[in-house]
């Protein structure tokens, strides 16, 4: 029987496409943005959603990406690293390709941890995103891009 709350292991989660991952991570991150503009912000759904497109687009997504990347662990910045140069069939309209293909990345970290069940993992990093400056390290504008723009 499936549940939300089902967990694969690490060796599985990695088999799963980037891409996947990002579909996946999409979900999350947009039902925490709802979840927390609904519980401290009192407007109505219309303006909820304006606000969370801000977030939850690929340029609101860089802008958290820029915040939490110092603090990935070695795996995670693996995952975001296949995400961000993963083969996409669909190209956004809104958004620079570095900023889609960076974004794509940020939301396949989020679709890992979710699906391998770690969920505290998730909140400490976006609840660091709010922290400025991150707690360790510098945002990824500032560190050595590793061919990311050559990727494109």
């Amino acid at each position: 029987m499936f549940s939300l709350r089902t967990a694969v292991d690490r060796q599985t989660a990695r088999q799963i496409n980037p891409v996947t991952l990002a579909f996946v991570g999409d979900a999350v991150y947009s039902l925490y943005v709802r979840e927390k503009l609904c519980l401290t912000a009192a407007v109505r759904t219309g303006e909820l959603q304006r606000r969370s497109v801000q977030f939850v687009s690929a340029h609101g997504q860089n802008e958290q990406l820029d915040k939490i990347a110092p603090l990935f662990t070695a795996e995670e910045e693996e995952i975001y690293r296949r995400g961000r140069n993963a083969k996409k069939g669909t190209r956004s309209k809104s958004a620079t390709v570095a900023e889609y293909n960076r974004s794509t990345g940020f939301e396949a970290v989020l679709g890992f941890l979710y699906i391998t069940g770690q969920v505290e993992r998730i909140d400490q990093l976006l609840n660091a995103a709010e922290e400025e400056p991150p707690v360790c390290g510098q945002p990824m504008e500032g560190r050595e891009r590793d061919e990311r723009e050559e990727k494109v």
